[in-house]
C-alpha cells in the first residue's frame, strides 16, 4: 500500500463530513482527449460525449488534519495494473489530485456493545479510521485480510478491540476464504453488536449468510457492501450495482 498526503491550495475547497468511512471520487483524464481546466468532473459530464468523460475511482479518505490542510488517501498497487495504483506509484510532490466528494454513511454506534470489523484491503483505510475513531472504553473484534505480513500496519485501537491479521500469502486477493471463516469461526462477545464488513463482493456475499442468516443480525446492525469485485474494473462494477441483480 501507498500512502498520499495531499494538501496546497486546493483543499480550501475541500468542504470535510463527519462519517469516519469519508470516501471520495478521484478522476483521472482519458489519454488522448484534451479536458477544459481547471478540471470539472461536471462541467465534462455536461459537456462532452460520455464515451470521453474521465474514470474515476473512489477511495477512502484515510484521515483528515484541517488544521494542516491535508488529507491521506491509501492505495493498494498491484504492479502495472488498473489507473488508480500505477498513478500512486509514480506520484510526486507537486502532482495533481482531483476528486470529486467526500460521501459516507457509517459512524460507529457508541451504544453498541461491542464491535465487529471485516474487510480486506480496500476496506482497510476505512476500517483503521472507524476503530480509531472509537471510544477507550468500546469493545470488539476486527479481522483484516491482507496479502502478507508485510502489509501488517499500526492502527490506533482501544484496548478492548483485538485487531486479527489474515495473511493471504499468495492467494490470489478475492479467491479464498480466510475472511468469512474468521468470522463464522470467532467466538462472538455478550451483548448487541454492531457490524462494519466491506471488501470483496463475494466475501461480502458469503458475509451476508453469516451475519444475517446464521447470526440472526437485524439490517439495522450491520453496514456490508462491496468495495470491489474480482474480475471487474470499477466503471464496470459500479454499472451493474445499478442493474436489478446488483441491487438484489
Amino acid at each position: 500500500m501507498v500512502r498520499i498526503v495531499a494538501g496546497g491550495e486546493g483543499f480550501a475547497g475541500y468542504v470535510n463530513n463527519d462519517y469516519v468511512d469519508r470516501y471520495v471520487k478521484i478522476v483521472f483524464p482519458q489519454p488522448g482527449i484534451e479536458y477544459p481546466l481547471p478540471l470539472d468532473l461536471w462541467a465534462i459530464r455536461e459537456s462532452m460525449p460520455r464515451e470521453q468523460w474521465p474514470y474515476t475511482r473512489t477511495y477512502t479518505v484515510r484521515w483528515v488534519d484541517e488544521a494542516a490542510r491535508e488529507l491521506a488517501i491509501d492505495f493498494v498497487i498491484h504492479g502495472d495494473e488498473g489507473l488508480a495504483g500505477p498513478w500512486a506509484a509514480k506520484a510526486r510532490p507537486g502532482d495533481s489530485l482531483v476528486f470529486t466528494g467526500p460521501g459516507g454513511g457509517y459512524n460507529p454506534d457508541p451504544a453498541a456493545d461491542w464491535h465487529l470489523f471485516a474487510g480486506d484491503e480496500a476496506a482497510l483505510p476505512a476500517i483503521a479510521a472507524a476503530v480509531e475513531s472509537l471510544s477507550p472504553e468500546a469493545r470488539g473484534i476486527a479481522f483484516l485480510e491482507v496479502d502478507s505480513d508485510a502489509e501488517v500496519q499500526p492502527i490506533k485501537a482501544p484496548a478492548g478491540l483485538q485487531i486479527n491479521w489474515l495473511p493471504r500469502n499468495c492467494t490470489p486477493a478475492g479467491s479464498g476464504d480466510l475472511l468469512v471463516s474468521a468470522v463464522r469461526e470467532a467466538e462472538w462477545p455478550a451483548g448487541r453488536v454492531q457490524v462494519f464488513a466491506h471488501g470483496e463482493r463475494g466475501y461480502m456475499k458469503s458475509l451476508r449468510e453469516v451475519l444475517f442468516r446464521e447470526r440472526g443480525l437485524e439490517r439495522a446492525q450491520v453496514s456490508l457492501s462491496g468495495y470491489w469485485a474480482k474480475g471487474r474494473v470499477e466503471d464496470d462494477f459500479q454499472a451493474e450495482k445499478k442493474l436489478p441483480v446488483g441491487q438484489i
